[in-house]
């Protein structure tokens, strides 16, 4: 055995990973260095001559990056919300508050064993979860979330999201029927008649939208409501605003129409055969799917990313010149600040701790400056907000679109799941002639007051 060999078996773990990654690192940070001094002037040249190709790229990569998070996000969201409603505690043991919970959840799914069962049709069985979770991600690109902030400004964007959004029946039905099982057949069966059936209302709800705005366009029916929340189309088109949240909750597969995966009927509907990143694929876009509802409803009925108030006094950091301070400046402050506001919360912690304070109390110090570094988070949060209207429509953005999430978890705790001909039937008896008399009294009216 050679010395090499024997210096490696008493070197502990800690000492092997150091030994690994500390020459890749140095590796790859010298070769990065060497790149961009080498390739970084025309790669520069290059991005500034295709401006609408590095546009595309980022959108792109934007709108798949969001949908993982999003999908963790709302994966907690129904874990420690509905646990709560049921006196639970609910995930508290895999990071802060069990917030890596669904993280961990995700990643389990796609370490599972992907399989596919005997007599299956391989590439169907395949390309179905990839047409779902597609659906999902096209239909982001036209969703405003902010002033400037989208993917595509289409202006018949209105159409291309119902057209997208329609390719997750064909990617369900495409499950169901390769799966070779009966009860994945029932879901997939399922699901393309109550997707068919509830796309009838939940498109013809969007018209009345459509005729006060006078656009298809997300974008522009977004702006049509701005100014104060009573400018908000909830408020013009009550019935169609009613009309659309419940087809879209049948059209998202949410509680209580959630008949395409029933449990206690079919197993587990069109995914009964699904396993690992497949599986994976479905899991993710149904989530996503909850997120887009919730973003739509927003966008068409209450005022998009704008606020639900005009400010009562202009605000700005017009008068606020960063670049002035230069970095040495802005390093004091940093340090400066940073140390006194450290000192400041080591001390509150100690105080309101009921514990006599100590100077050299390294634990106090340790949380006073992560609540120093959080608040420094939160005043730059605060500046930007104010100084940048993108920052404060994905505020409002936001925290209205989570709370449609909220609802729709709350839903799913607290409602039973209807049977499959009382979904049929309120679909075509009830909604189909609300919309249209929607539809109707919509058109006398914009009729009427433009005469």
């Amino acid at each position: 055995m050679s010395s090499a060999t024997k210096a490696w078996g008493r070197m502990s773990l800690q000492s092997r990973l150091a030994a690994i990654f500390i020459p890749l690192a140095l590796f790859f940070g010298v070769g990065t260095v060497v790149s961009l001094v080498l390739l970084g002037p025309p790669f520069m040249d290059f991005l500034r001559a295709n401006l609408p190709l590095v546009r595309f790229a980022v959108a792109a990569l934007g709108i798949l990056g969001l949908t993982v998070p999003t999908a963790f996000v709302l994966i907690y969201m129904e874990l420690k919300v509905i646990a709560r409603m049921n006196l639970r505690v609910g995930p508290n043991r895999v990071g802060p508050w069990g917030s890596a919970a669904s993280v961990v959840h995700g990643l389990k799914v796609l370490a599972k064993e992907d399989f596919a069962p005997t007599g299956s049709d391989l590439a169907v069985f395949t390309l179905a979860p990839v047409v779902t979770y597609s659906a999902s991600v096209l239909t982001l690109l036209v969703i405003p979330f902010a002033p400037g902030l989208f993917g595509q400004d289409l202006n018949i964007g209105l159409l291309f999201l119902f057209a997208m959004s329609g390719l997750t029946v064909l990617g369900l039905l495409m499950a169901g029927w390769s799966s070779f099982n009966k009860y994945s057949l029932l879901g997939g069966l399922r699901s393309a008649a109550q997707m068919v059936s509830y796309e009838i209302p939940l498109t013809l709800s969007v018209v009345g939208v459509v005729m006060l705005a006078g656009t298809l366009s997300l974008n522009a029916i977004v702006l049509k409501q701005s100014g104060s929340v009573f400018d908000w189309f909830v408020f013009k088109q009550p019935l169609a605003a009613l009309i659309f949240f419940i087809a879209a909750t049948a059209e998202a597969n949410r509680t209580p129409f959630d008949l395409t995966e029933a449990d206690s009927e079919i197993v587990a509907g069109f995914a009964t055969e699904y396993s690992g990143m497949r599986f994976g694929f479905f899991f993710f876009a149904e989530y996503v799917n909850v997120f887009i509802v919730s973003a739509l409803i927003v966008t068409l009925f209450f005022g998009g990313w704008t606020a639900p108030f005009n400010w009562p006094w202009p605000s700005n950091l017009n008068w606020f010149d960063p670049w002035s301070w230069g970095a040495i400046g802005w390093l004091a402050i940093l340090i400066m600040g940073g140390f006194l506001a450290t000192d400041f919360f080591a001390v509150m912690i100690r105080i309101f701790g009921g514990k006599d304070w100590s100077l050299f109390d390294m634990p106090a110090y340790i949380l006073g400056f992560i609540f120093a570094g959080a608040a420094g988070l939160a005043v730059v949060g605060l500046a930007c907000f104010i100084a940048f209207d993108w920052v404060a429509g994905l505020t409002w953005f936001m925290i209205k679109t989570y709370a449609f999430v909220f609802v729709f978890v709350w839903m799913r705790g607290t409602l039973p799941r209807v049977r499959i001909d009382q979904l049929m039937g309120f679909a075509w008896k009830w909604l189909l002639p609300a919309s249209l008399l929607n539809l109707f009294v919509t058109a006398t009216a914009v009729v009427l007051l433009h005469q």
